[in-house]
């Protein structure tokens, strides 16, 4: 009898790092039931984590075999960096130092620093030549800068940095201030760094196919309030939970994922932070938030979206916040 379905396909290698801390726990099941990639491509789960976790990863791996998951066709379990990117097709860079009390964002970059360019330059040694790399451990654009600068090999154009997270959180406020479903807010754009500095963009978005201030009248809120609001969320979810967003990151992870392998909407977009080429007069290689879209194999920053006054002023201060962390990690990036 010849074989059928999944077990037809070769597998796709996926490496996923920090893979037994809470993001790593929300996001490995959802992979490995096809979530991901489809439900007809078989995965091998390629698992990093730190020496002192590895007890607990094989845990998590004893739940993932017990779930019997038809496309999971492997796991590999390593605190060894280069053989967790043996092969990969799909790099998701989780793990990551979070910021303590009392440590500067500096300090912060440089710790991570030491993390993201010894995996970016594991990435360029071991991985498959198709790879693509998410990073999602914060502060992620900076991050996903030091890994990609480290790995001149792999294009550019394969590297992003998840800002689809804070897409997802400003289509719910938008949602909920309408009165509308979530799934008819659109067209949203978050420009520049993952960080308290990001630009939301509702002057852009679309509500049922209307302008954002036509259909939501409360224009006030819409330039202070809900700009706020999401810069800030991920701290009221600590503040609330005691812990950072996991769930939420896993499934913005898949979102980013989806956004880049398969067909964009007509006429919509998405929120990734990719090599900037100058558009929008961004400076050039910077890791910044656009508005993008794809055709499933290419994607494309979408050209001719107008700012007024305060959004430019807006995109300028998150760009010269990313400008600064450049500077910061000079000495973790190659010359």
């Amino acid at each position: 009898m010849s074989s059928i379905g999944a077990g037809s396909r070769k597998p796709v290698h996926v490496t996923v790092t920090g893979a037994a801390g809470q993001i790593g726990y929300a996001l490995l099941f959802r992979i490995a039931s096809g979530q991901l990639l489809g439900p007809d491509q078989p995965i091998v789960l390629r698992m990093l984590e730190i020496e002192p976790a590895m007890k607990a990863l094989e845990g998590v791996a004893m739940e993932l075999d017990d779930c019997a998951f038809p496309l999971l066709h492997d796991m590999v379990l390593t605190s060894k960096t280069e053989e967790a990117f043996d092969g990969a097709n799909w790099a998701l860079l989780v793990g990551s130092v979070p910021r303590k009390a009392g440590m500067e964002r500096g300090d912060l970059l440089s710790v991570n620093g030491g993390i993201f360019g010894p995996q970016g330059k594991a990435i360029a040694a071991r991985a498959a030549g198709d790879v693509r790399i998410l990073v999602v451990g914060n502060p992620c654009n900076t991050n996903c800068y030091i890994a990609r600068s480290n790995a001149p090999e792999i294009p550019a154009e394969r590297w992003f940095a998840m800002t689809r997270l804070d897409e997802n959180r400003a289509k719910i406020q938008l949602a909920k201030k309408a009165k509308v479903p979530v799934s008819v807010v659109s067209n949203l754009a978050i420009w520049g760094n993952h960080s308290a500095t990001q630009y939301p963009d509702a002057r852009n978005a679309r509500i049922a196919g209307m302008g954002v201030f036509d259909v939501i009248t409360d224009h006030g809120w819409l330039k202070k309030e809900f700009i706020k609001d999401v810069q800030t969320r991920g701290a009221k979810v600590i503040e609330a939970r005691g812990l950072s967003s996991a769930a939420s990151a896993a499934n913005a992870v898949i979102d980013s994922v989806k956004s880049i392998r398969t067909a964009t909407p007509w006429g919509d977009w998405h929120s990734l932070a990719v090599v900037s080429r100058g558009e929008y007069g961004v400076p050039e290689w910077l890791q910044f938030g656009f508005p993008v879209r794809s055709d499933g194999s290419i994607w494309e920053v979408v050209p001719g979206l107008q700012h007024d006054d305060d959004a430019k002023e807006r995109i300028r201060i998150t760009t010269e916040e990313l400008l600064q962390e450049r500077d910061l990690v000079k000495e973790l990036v190659p010359s």
